[in-house]
């Protein structure tokens, strides 16, 4: 992967920007993805923020031989501190867990008041992300999955306002945990990421059944978890917000 050539995943985050964006790429590692956009909109400008000293460097190097310098700022520093007040208007975050993703922007709100999408990779923990948006402003829009190199990743698009209608409150918590579009349209790659987890599951409650003193609570605790995942890879109707 380079600055021309993204992997899949970042061109799936990178097409949610619009054009002419005005973004930030939060723990921009190499500054790929704005260099990318960059390249391929004339218009973009990017703040490319990177917190370790290697990565940012390197950052700095990728822009200015791609002669980015006057469309690309790399700026050293933690999350969303890198940003003055109103600066850009979308942000996105890739490649970290969806609870260091929740937690820059909450650490960064008040840099946030500029931005009307927020475009997230989370690895891991997708529905502490969406929990996120819904409590602080960011109706969830969009929602992709996709299997790259043996890993699947989810993709979720943040747009300022309230309107929460793809939720329903009696799924809730299903809807965060399992994401409201990717239930309705269930695609091979959710139904695999699914299949993974409960087996998982399944493994760790047989191993917790075997424990001397086994932990009955917990043990109900993931039964549960088991026969959620169950019924969600077995219900083709999906959850609707109807």
């Amino acid at each position: 992967m380079n600055e021309k050539t993204l992997s899949q995943r970042l061109q799936l985050v990178a097409s949610f920007l619009p054009e002419a964006a005005c973004f930030a790429d939060i723990g921009s590692d190499h500054a790929y993805l704005p260099c990318f956009v960059c390249l391929n909109d004339s218009q973009a400008i990017a703040v490319a923020g990177e917190v370790n000293e290697g990565p940012f460097q390197s950052a700095k190097r990728t822009v200015e031989e791609l002669g980015l310098a006057d469309k690309i700022e790399v700026r050293k520093g933690d999350g969303l501190s890198v940003l003055r007040e109103d600066e850009v208007t979308e942000v996105t975050i890739a490649g970290m867990g969806g609870g260091l993703i929740s937690h820059i922007l909450e650490q960064g709100k008040d840099k946030l008041t500029s931005v009307n999408r927020i475009i997230a990779q989370p690895n891991v923990d997708a529905n502490v992300v969406r929990k996120w948006f819904y409590e602080n402003n960011y109706e969830l829009t969009s929602e992709r999955i996709i299997e790259e190199d043996g890993h699947i990743y989810e993709i979720l698009v943040g747009d300022k306002g309230q309107n929460h209608s793809i939720y329903s409150e009696f799924y809730l918590e299903s809807q965060f945990l399992f994401g409201p579009f990717l239930l309705l349209e269930k695609p091979q790659p959710f139904k695999r990421k699914w299949e993974s987890e409960k087996e998982k599951k399944e493994y760790a409650l047989e191993q917790m059944k075997k424990a001397k003193f086994p932990d009955w609570r917990k043990i109900s605790h993931f039964e549960h978890e088991i026969k959620v995942i169950q019924e969600v890879l077995s219900n083709e109707q999906g959850y609707s917000s109807q």
